[in-house]
């Protein structure tokens, strides 16, 4: 892995989001899905009632892997391996364990992977709503398909059907449609320790 960690800004958010790992760009820039990647994703929630700049504002935004994991031998982003994933496992614990969202969208296989468990094909896991267990705590789950540009998945049937009826879900979540109420009249938002307490 090749640092700095990418974290989010310090949001309580009934919505948590769960990428793979930063891309090579995401560490200088400082931020999460801040690249080409990004730049889909954002378009999705977008079309949805929730620009990128309201969405980083009042979503909790985590990954896989906080760090990038490097170039894989042929080409594109590797995917972390099964000690990087656990080295950073215990972040999403404690996270979910603060936050106790109402929602959780895993972006990409490994995110949706690391929530639901198994190994089902896309087609299986988008285009409908999850219930999972995370500890004692039951919360909704909504995947998405990786949104990048490498990936022709969302491109093409079922995946475009699937991700529209996935985003329709979305949309009608109630933590998402509580994200979309103007800033004025949303109800103060609490810090998140900057520290996550120790185990």
């Amino acid at each position: 892995m090749i640092g700095p960690v990418v974290a989010p800004p310090p949001v309580v958010s009934q919505v948590y989001l769960l990428g793979q790992a930063p891309g090579r760009h995401e560490g200088a820039l400082g931020r999460p899905f801040a690249w080409t990647a990004g730049k889909t994703l954002f378009r999705w929630f977008a079309s949805i009632g929730l620009p990128e700049p309201e969405f980083r504002e009042r979503v909790y935004m985590a990954a896989v892997c906080r760090c990038f994991p490097g170039k894989a031998a042929g080409g594109g982003d590797r995917v972390p391996n099964t000690g990087e994933i656990e080295a950073c496992s215990r972040w999403i614990a404690r996270e979910l364990e603060l936050l106790q969202p109402e929602l959780i969208v895993p972006v990409g296989r490994l995110a949706i992977s690391r929530i639901l468990g198994g190994n089902a094909p896309l087609a299986e896991l988008i285009g409908r709503s999850h219930r999972a267990q995370i500890g004692t705590h039951s919360v909704d789950v909504i995947a998405l398909p990786h949104p990048s540009g490498a990936s022709t998945w969302f491109k093409r049937e079922p995946g475009i059907t699937l991700l529209a009826q996935a985003l329709a879900l979305l949309s009608a979540h109630r933590a998402w449609r509580a994200l979309r109420i103007p800033a004025a009249t949303a109800s103060p938002r609490r810090a998140v320790p900057e520290r996550l307490p120790p185990r």
